[in-house]
């Protein structure tokens, strides 16, 4: 059991190793046009895209956490230890 919460652990952590050498990629994506019209604006309306951009990026964020955290929670539910398979017994 120690082992595979060791490999489960390692997963974890290449994931987020993945994710963190990701984020310099996907920060370089942008068009031209979005990009000459927030480098003529001042500093207020960069910080204002920066914030509005953190702000959008909130509920779909979430949903998607949740999603996983459900799965995670009910990836047992129809699992049975012997293989047997009671079909309409649980209705």
């Amino acid at each position: 059991m120690r082992k595979q919460n060791r490999l489960h652990a390692l997963a974890i952590a290449i994931f987020i190793l993945g994710i963190l050498a990701a984020a310099p990629l996907a920060s370089a994506q942008g068009c031209s046009l979005c990009y000459t019209q927030v480098a003529n604006s001042g500093a207020r309306v960069i910080r204002a895209l920066r914030n509005g951009i953190v702000i959008l990026i909130i509920p779909p964020l979430s949903m998607c956490i949740a999603a996983m955290i459900l799965t995670f929670r009910k990836r047992n539910q129809f699992y049975e230890p012997n293989g047997e398979s009671q079909s309409g017994s649980d209705w």
